[in-house]
């Protein structure tokens, strides 16, 4: 089969059909259809011997060097899942005088935070957030800031339902500027923090992704950023019981994803508390037990289904 490219401006565009060879490696991939593109290049759902994956390959060698040392880092965090597992690296030579570097990783099924929510409830907006907390409390940990954290980099995987990151080539190292960022979701945008790589740059992100859910078509930025988003916070009703966190997170006053993190459980804790402490008396020295185990997913989730158990 002839293969032939076109370069744009995000990356290489690759047809349905085409096998990409690698040089070293020597294993085949056959492009099933374009994911997305960004900055660094695209990413293409691939065939490879029966199994989907996903290949990403850019003209832009140096900068897949760099991500492909991030996922490595991140797969060697022990007892989490940050990111998608890789699978390959490699050359693609696609002439005689032009070789692209790709690399392969775990293709991960799901769908948006967005419609997850729609379509089964606000109640596992919590859950979410603690997934994802926890997530970058193991990555903050390790060394790195996630640095462009947006909706579109996250997925809910079903059986159970669980966040996962799709995207990590906007990672930085901890204490240098962030590298990729997306304006709605970067505090530097605001005018209300540095684009330096830290837990609290993250966080801020974080409260942004949540409020995309209500705010799907986002929102300009006002001449009072600052009170602008406390105000839309504020504002959603779903958000009763998680507004406190929110807030702090926004200004910046946590240090760390694990204070944001147990600040949530401790609020949500004592909101279940306040309203059913007739209906299920054990369950602080329940909650008390999966966290010191580390289950935090697990817990979430049961957090979540004892919920639905009690009357209000």
């Amino acid at each position: 089969m002839k293969m032939s490219q076109v370069q744009h401006g995000h990356g290489i565009e690759l047809r349905p059909g085409m096998k990409i060879a690698g040089k070293w490696n020597n294993q085949h991939y056959i492009i099933k259809r374009k994911l997305g593109s960004g900055t660094v290049g695209s990413v293409y759902l691939c065939d490879h011997q029966g199994k989907e994956v996903a290949l990403k390959i850019s003209e832009q060698n140096s900068s897949i060097t760099v991500e492909v040392n991030v996922l490595r880092a991140l797969n060697q965090v022990q007892g989490a899942c940050l990111g998608p597992d890789l699978f390959d690296v490699d050359d693609w030579k696609a002439t005689q005088s032009t070789t692209y570097s790709f690399y392969v990783m775990e293709y991960i099924k799901g769908e948006s935070l967005l419609t997850f929510v729609k379509q089964n409830g606000s109640e596992w907006i919590g859950v979410f957030m603690l997934q994802l907390l926890n997530n970058l409390e193991d990555l903050h940990q390790s060394g790195w800031v996630f640095g462009d954290l947006k909706t579109d980099n996250l997925l809910i995987m079903s059986s159970p339902p669980q966040v996962r990151w799709v995207d990590v080539g906007g990672t930085t190292q901890m204490g240098r500027a962030i590298k990729e960022y997306t304006e709605f979701y970067d505090r530097g945008y605001w005018s209300m923090g540095t684009r330096r790589a830290e837990p609290s740059y993250d966080l801020f992100s974080f409260v942004m992704v949540f409020l995309t859910l209500f705010y799907p078509q986002r929102f300009p930025k006002s001449s009072d950023p600052e009170q602008m988003i406390l105000n839309k916070i504020n504002n959603i009703r779903e958000f009763a019981h998680y507004k406190p966190v929110l807030k702090k997170a926004i200004i910046g006053s946590y240090s760390s994803s694990g204070a944001m993190k147990q600040e949530l459980i401790e609020l949500l804790q004592d909101q279940k508390n306040g309203s059913s402490s007739n209906h299920l008396v054990h369950r602080p020295k329940l909650v008390s037990i999966l966290i010191e185990s580390g289950g935090i997913i697990f817990l979430a989730t049961t957090y979540y289904l004892i919920s639905l158990l009690i009357p209000y």
